[in-house]
């Protein structure tokens, strides 16, 4: 094994240490330039909103909502589920594929009764 001289160890000394520089110069590089396109687009997006708010306010003011009552709204909301059951259980299968199973139509019925019944116990009427 070949003995390592002085002048070679200096050289590889050097070597890393001009790489691990240009690392993290590039690295610092990347990073100052994201927080400044982070701070760019805030100040773009805190300026559109100073532009909107104004609107927004006065569209408010003058459109009011026509107001439902929470017993009206559950029965209409029942009513389209009902109608998106009765929809999904008329479905003929493809005739190439097989069928698939009820479980995931079943899953998605149950997931759109629970979001009625959180709006409900959001409403403070269950």
């Amino acid at each position: 094994m070949p003995a390592v001289t002085m002048q070679e160890f200096l050289e590889g000394l050097y070597i890393t240490i001009l790489g691990v520089t240009v690392v993290f110069t590039v690295l610092t590089i990347l990073a100052i330039a994201m927080y400044a396109i982070g701070y760019l687009e805030r100040r773009l997006v805190e300026k559109e909103k100073a532009k909107e708010a104004p609107v927004i306010k006065e569209e408010a003011k003058v459109e009011e909502k026509p107001k439902i009552e929470p017993k009206k709204l559950a029965v209409i909301t029942a009513a389209i589920l009902a109608y998106i059951a009765e929809k999904n259980a008329q479905l003929r299968p493809v005739p190439f594929k097989r069928k698939p199973s009820d479980t995931w139509r079943l899953y998605g019925l149950q997931s759109q009764m629970e979001e009625v019944e959180d709006f409900n116990y959001e409403l403070g009427k269950w």
